[in-house]
């Protein structure tokens, strides 16, 4: 049986880490996961690094096929950006784009990830036209949830996709971004062209596409591919 290496960023980790067990015991190939913030696994895998399989967004995917990186992509799932406070504190109106701009304005402070969802926010605010003034109490954090920075209270807002607030504890996940500003990011399990175990790398993947997978990747917060 085999070792199979994967590469991966936090938005598909509760999906994922619920459907390997079962993986592990039928199939009887054993899984070594390396959790990795997504600007930092573009770097270790441009730098040489290899794995089996890279689980990132398919915009990053497509940047390491480009680059002879990945050899396929395989679609895995959708992920809206959702808003937290801290557990028990007021839950602002997000109820529309306008209203967002105000909440983030009337906040003390704010906080999202160097991920998909903080660049997509870094954007929306400038489009916005907040940027600037919102500068001084913006935190952007890398290797650890922006939930886990609002329930420690260091943050009175946190941004972040909807998988990655959800297992977070001590807070209270107020909703996704509404749908006029909503940012919808695709991940994928890629092939790495230099994978060592190839056939035990497609059998995983096909168990995170199967069927059976799609209420597992519902319930943490993403919708299957």
């Amino acid at each position: 049986m085999a070792n199979i290496k994967v590469m991966a960023s936090a938005a598909f980790r509760e999906a994922y880490l619920e459907l390997l067990p079962e993986f592990e015991r039928t199939s009887g190939h054993r899984v070594e996961n390396s959790w990795v913030p997504s600007v930092q696994m573009m770097t270790r895998l441009k730098g040489g690094e290899t794995t089996d399989i890279v689980i990132l967004s398919d915009a990053s995917l497509e940047e390491l096929m480009k680059a002879g990186i990945v050899a396929e992509r395989f679609p895995l799932a959708r992920s809206g950006i959702g808003v937290a406070v801290r557990a028990g504190a007021p839950r602002p109106d997000i109820s529309s784009g306008d209203a967002l701009k105000h909440a983030v304005l009337a906040a003390r402070s704010v906080v999202y990830s160097t991920g998909p969802s903080g660049i997509y926010l870094g954007k929306l605010f400038e489009r916005m036209g907040i940027a600037e003034a919102i500068r001084d109490k913006v935190r952007q954090v890398q290797g650890e949830p922006a939930g886990a920075v609002v329930a420690r209270g260091e943050a009175e807002i946190g941004f972040q996709q909807m998988s990655e607030l959800l297992p977070v504890a001590g807070i209270d996940v107020i909703g996704p971004l509404p749908p006029d500003i909503q940012e919808v990011t695709a991940f994928s399990a890629g092939l790495h062209a230099r994978a060592a175990q190839p056939a035990a790398a497609r059998a995983l993947i096909a168990w995170l596409k199967a069927p059976a997978a799609a209420p597992v990747i519902r319930k943490k917060g993403m919708e299957p591919a």
